[in-house]
């Protein structure tokens, strides 16, 4: 792979795009164990009322990536990475501040739109890492960018449930922060990775987010894998979605022990995937660890549906950060299938479709939760969306195990286990 600044400054380059995905994930980790407590405030609901309006939010947020996902990935092939992660990042810092300011629910949604716009930085983080690395790195590279994922939950939501004791809007503010500063940054420490003989003409047919499965025709390998991923992040969804609400219905948590919790969680991430994803990838190979990683997610969320206290909350948090290497896995997978100058198309059409998948997973889990939670119910039952999330992770090791088996590419020789 080559680039178009000398060695040492893509070296600083690459550091910069985990430092922007870590600050990202900081800046969503902040608000998340103030967002019940926001929405009851603002909207003058429940908690089950809450979850669902919460629910719609988190869709309206994966819908603005749905929709501008591929043509994000599409202008980052034809302009280069830089210009495009710039914006992104700068737009993130001003809608902070809009959220911090809204006074009603139906601003608060526009905040979100407007996070959804922007958070597709994360396609072009991932398309700038594959300019830059060999094809047989880039699953680690992908597991370092998922530890920068988990490294930001270690922080966001530790220091948002102690800055929500202040007011469910302080959160907001620090977050808004943070972007402008990693906007800063980037202004004066990003090079560009896409050289100007591997980029292509921009086509508006290419950056449809509805024309993405006829686009990926031509790869056929892309277009199953990436329903496994959609499947997977569909069933997980339930976290993000989910996991505050869950907790206070379920044990009465505060906004600090839910910053907590996703604190240790992302301790467990970022350990997992920063430290064991090269070293299991070598051993066993992507699809080996894919399939341990969507065996882990359906155990793991039946485990959750039937957790009875905090404590076994906090064992099963350990067993479910296996989980997290099945994304980099898939992603390092669909490059192997693709040419360079296509990869941020590719990446942008993962963002959508997976965004979809989140879409959808928002209204879902939030409705069922909602239904089982809601005064009249004769029996509360608010871990029911997990066992549904089971049997969709489980599915989808249904279907990787069928498209496994069809690949030749997906299904290693006889011997040792090798990368790709």
């Amino acid at each position: 792979m080559t680039s178009t600044a000398p060695q040492g400054a893509t070296r600083s380059a690459t550091v910069f795009i985990y430092v922007t995905v870590l600050i990202d994930m900081i800046g969503v980790g902040l608000i998340w164990p103030v967002m019940p407590a926001l929405l009851q405030d603002v909207g003058h609901v429940d908690l089950g009322r809450a979850s669902e309006i919460g629910g719609w939010m988190f869709a309206a947020y994966s819908l603005a990536q749905f929709l501008f996902g591929p043509l994000i990935g599409n202008l980052s092939d034809r302009f280069g990475r830089r210009p495009l992660l710039l914006l992104a990042i700068g737009g993130l810092a001003v809608d902070y501040v809009f959220s911090a300011l809204a006074p009603t629910l139906w601003l608060l949604f526009l905040g979100r739109i407007i996070a959804g716009l922007c958070g597709a930085s994360h396609v072009i983080a991932t398309a700038y890492l594959t300019d830059v690395t060999a094809p047989d790195q880039r699953a680690r590279a992908f597991g370092l960018i998922g530890a920068a994922f988990g490294m930001g939950f270690v922080i966001g939501p530790a220091v948002g449930g102690m800055l929500g004791e202040f007011g469910p809007r302080v959160p907001f503010w620090a977050a808004a922060v943070l972007a402008g500063a990693n906007f800063v940054l980037g202004w004066f420490l990003l090079p560009e990775s896409l050289p100007e003989e591997k980029r292509r003409r921009f086509d508006w047919r290419r950056a449809n987010p509805f024309g993405v499965l006829k686009v990926f025709r031509g790869y056929p390998t892309v277009l199953p894998l990436t329903l496994v991923m959609s499947l997977y992040l569909f069933a997980g969804s339930i976290y993000p979605t989910l996991w505050t609400f869950w907790g206070i219905a379920a044990f009465g948590w505060t906004e600090l022990t839910i910053g907590l919790t996703l604190a240790l969680f992302g301790i467990l991430a970022a350990l997992i995937e920063g430290v064991f994803s090269g070293p299991l990838v070598r051993w066993f190979g992507e699809p080996r660890v894919v399939i341990a990683g969507l065996l882990t997610a359906t155990v793991g969320a039946i485990g959750f549906g039937l957790a009875g206290t905090t404590a076994t909350v906090l064992v099963l948090l350990v067993v479910v950060a296996f989980e997290g290497l099945v994304h980099p896995c898939l992603t390092a997978l669909m490059t192997k299938e693709v040419p360079d100058d296509a990869q941020g198309e590719l990446q942008g059409g993962i963002s959508s479709l997976a965004n979809v998948a989140m879409l959808l997973a928002a209204i879902f889990f939030t409705q069922i939760f909602g239904w089982f939670v809601r005064p009249e119910a004769a029996s509360p039952s608010p871990g029911a969306p997990f066992f549904v999330a089971s049997v969709i992770f489980a599915a989808a090791l249904l279907l990787f195990l069928s498209v496994r088996a069809r690949s030749t590419t997906l299904t290693p020789p006889p011997g040792p286990a090798t990368v790709g």
